[in-house]
Formats: C-alpha cells, structure tokens, sequence
C-alpha cells in the first residue's frame, strides 16, 4: 500500500508535505518520543492545539493526520516499523482515494517546532495480511522540507554580521546558482531540500536512489576563487562528518557546488581525494 505522489488530503492535493499543524485534525497511535523524551498524550495534544491544530481521539473521516508514535510495548508490532489499527485504518482510506497523512514522532517533533514533516510511506506487511509498515525514506535525519530559497538583499536593521557563509547567501550569483540547481534537478524529477532540524545548515541536499546528496553552494564571483573554495570545502567536510553521527537510511555524498569552473584544474583532484563532489553551474557534472 504506497502513498501516490499527489493523493487527496482534506480536499487538498499531498505533495509529500505536512508543512504545519495549523487547520490540521490529528489522531495519535503509540507513544510519542519528542527529540529522544517520551511526551505524554495529554502534552502531544496540547502542543497541537497550542499551534492550530484539533484532536480526536479515534480515527474518523474527519482525520487529516495520523502520528504514528512507538508502538513496541503494544501487542501489535513488527519487527521493523511498529503498526496499529490506526495505520490500517489511514493506509485502508488512501487505497480509496481519501489521503490521510501519516507523521512519524519525529515528523510530529518538527511540526511542533515549526518545520515541515514528511508525509511517510506506508506498504502492506505481508501478501494476506492487513499490517501495515511505515516505510523509513533516504535522508531520514538530514533532509528537511523543500528548499527555502534566500531573498537576495532583504535583511533587517542591524541584522547582518561578519559571517562570509551567511553574506556568500546574500549575493546574486550565489541565489542564480541555487536557481539552475533547482532546475537542473527538477529536471530528474528530484526535489532541492533544505536541512533536517537538527542537521548542520547546508546550503541544499537531495536524494537519488540510497544516496543522501548534501551541498554547499559557492559564488565566485567578485569573491576570491581559492578563498571560497576552501571555504566550501571545509564547511562541506564538517557537514559529513557531523552527519556520521545520525542513524539515516542512505549513503552520504557531500557536494561543492560552484557558480562557474574554476580556474585551477587542481580543485577536482583535490575535491576527489576529500571524498567530495565538485560541480558547477550549468551542467552541474554528476549531479
């Protein structure tokens, strides 16, 4: 039973996305493990109706998502995603056209601190039965919701500070170059993301297949070459080493992504030997 890219919610078309709890009709289903500490029912509902949301405590029609919590203390369990009556009921809905989205505990925790969450994935357990699996996605941990794009030139008073990564955002060829990322992968239908919540800030990640793809993006113009370079590289060296730590479902890939070639054909075998990929604007090689 797998999600279609697209099914109703609510009247509304799923992109994938649960992007608040505002106007949302939640039901729970095992217990909820907010940022590693088990969180109360009670306090769950409190925070979801503290931000928009409403709550019924059985599953209804009137459901648009499902928090799917840790079930293993319970008797209906599997061995590698938990499931409930709860999952049957939303996975039985989606199979007839009503989308009723599903949220992890870590899904749910992002929603309460303001970031979107992934609608996950559900399949039947086995032929004949009616278990249903919540289905782990690549990038679990890492990837957050579809990229926030930078506007160029908006600070506010007083704001800005001497911090090359954060003024490098700023500029237009950096925005330009994110840009013909954006395009260049939506060509292979693959979606520019922004950082998990508890991730290093990136500038941009994505998924293909088992790799998780996690990228800083460097202007040059106007800008020193070798200076921002090495600025990318080191700041995309740490992002993975950091990145080690998290239990995730794929293969991390760090990524130097650049306004134009280089000059110094020395970068790539550089880039090569630290594991990294390099690329660039337009063809963005490899990407």
């Amino acid at each position: 039973m797998s999600q279609k890219r697209g099914g109703i919610m609510d009247g509304r078309l799923c992109d994938g996305w649960v992007r608040s709890l505002r106007g949302q009709t939640l039901c729970f289903t095992g217990k909820v493990l907010i940022d590693g500490e088990r969180t109360i029912r009670k306090h769950c509902i409190e925070l979801a109706l503290r931000l928009g949301a409403g709550w019924k405590p059985d599953f209804s029609r009137k459901i648009t998502v499902v928090v799917h919590g840790d079930l293993a203390s319970q008797a209906v369990t599997d061995a590698r995603r938990e499931y409930s009556q709860k999952l049957v009921r939303a996975a039985w809905e989606r199979d007839r056209g009503y989308h009723v989205c599903v949220v992890d505990a870590d899904g749910f925790a992002d929603l309460v601190g303001r970031f979107p969450a992934r609608c996950r994935e559900l399949r039947q357990a086995e032929s004949g039965s009616d278990r249903v699996l919540v289905l782990p996605q690549t990038g679990d941990g890492i990837l957050g919701g579809p990229l926030q794009r930078w506007s160029v030139g908006q600070h506010e008073a007083g704001a800005l500070a001497l911090n090359l990564d954060q003024l490098d955002r700023g500029t237009k060829a950096h925005e330009a170059t994110v840009t013909a990322l954006v395009e260049h992968l939506a060509r292979q239908q693959i979606e520019l993301r922004g950082h998990a919540r508890h991730a290093p800030r990136f500038d941009a990640g994505w998924s293909r297949g088992d790799d998780v793809f996690i990228a800083e993006v460097k202007s040059l113009t106007g800008a020193s070459e070798d200076q921002q370079i090495r600025l990318g590289i080191g700041q995309v060296l740490d992002y993975a080493h950091q990145l080690q730590r998290v239990r995730t479902f794929g293969q991390i890939r760090p990524v130097l992504v650049l306004e134009k070639q280089p000059d110094d054909p020395r970068w790539r075998s550089l880039a090569e030997a630290g594991g990294i990929l390099l690329t660039w604007a337009p063809h963005f090689a490899g990407c």
